[in-house]
């Protein structure tokens, strides 16, 4: 089966499980308008992929470790468009939940999800406990506090803002998760993937600086501009775009270069390249400041 549909299933059945009567109709609405279209399903298809490259001998848990993390990358993107935060009235081309279902039901969904990911990684212990166990630790610190999503968000309330932490943590984060968990499923030492995931992390925080400062709404399917609306610390302002476009393919080639010894490496690396020509955003002429 391929990755995507491995992905999708796993996120509908979560998804679904949580929508069982009874249930609040809206709340059960929101949560898989706030999965549904699933974007890129770039991090669980990293972490799939990793979980490949290892032996993949476990895929219901490989699975399950892949719905969780989209949850919590979905969670987030809710919590991102609420009004306290970036205020986005668009995400993946439709309006942004907040907007479609309100404040208070946007605030649920996010915390719904984030809750149900870890409800799927639990269930996923049975089959094998010491692997959940795993799963659900490395999961938690790559979403909160210190070196998660949420200390990611927020270094944006500080008065000086440390911007390699920042990335590590707003972006980085989940990335990491991505590869250690993908390891982790098939039964490998996470930490010798941490750095992979580190550095494509990395490249899609620099990926994105560059596209919000480039793109316009449409072509984004967000709105663009929010950097700067912000004044968020980011890699155009810091480097130009010249800068930022030359680190980025220089992430890449880093990231490639520390796949660990594996299996499937030859694989792993071709799916990373191919990722990264999808990162990697046309820069308009005369834009190269």
């Amino acid at each position: 089966m391929p990755l995507r549909d491995r992905i999708d299933a796993a996120v509908t059945r979560a998804i679904s499980a949580a929508r069982v009567d009874p249930a609040p109709r809206q709340l059960a609405d929101a949560l898989g308008y706030a999965t549904t279209p699933g974007g890129a399903r770039i991090r669980p298809t990293i972490l799939l992929s990793v979980a490949g490259a290892c032996g993949d001998d476990r895929p219901a848990v490989s699975d399950a470790a892949a719905a969780a993390l989209e949850l919590i990358h979905c969670a987030s993107l809710v919590h991102d468009d609420l009004p306290c935060f970036d205020d986005a009235d668009m995400r993946r081309g439709k309006r942004s939940v907040h907007r479609a279902y309100s404040e208070p039901l946007a605030v649920l969904t996010g915390d719904s999800l984030i809750v149900l990911a870890f409800e799927v990684l639990a269930r996923a212990a049975v089959t094998d406990p010491a692997r959940g166990a795993q799963l659900v630790l490395s999961l938690a610190r790559r979403t909160g506090m210190p070196n998660g999503i949420c200390a990611g968000q927020g270094w944006e309330s500080e008065p000086q803002v440390d911007l390699a932490a920042y990335h590590r943590s707003k972006t980085g984060a989940l990335f990491i998760a991505a590869t250690e968990m993908g390891a982790i499923s098939a039964g490998h030492d996470p930490e010798a993937w941490h750095d992979l995931g580190a550095l494509i992390g990395e490249a899609f925080q620099v990926a994105d600086d560059l596209r919000d400062a480039l793109m316009d709404q449409d072509t984004l399917g967000k709105p663009a501009g929010q950097d700067a609306a912000h004044n968020r610390p980011n890699a155009v302002q810091a480097l130009g775009v010249e800068g930022a476009t030359k680190r980025l393919t220089d992430i890449l080639a880093g990231a490639i270069a520390s796949i660990p010894s594996c299996p499937g490496e030859a694989d792993l690396a071709r799916m990373v390249r191919m990722q990264a020509a999808q990162l990697v955003p046309s820069v308009p002429a005369g834009s190269r400041a």
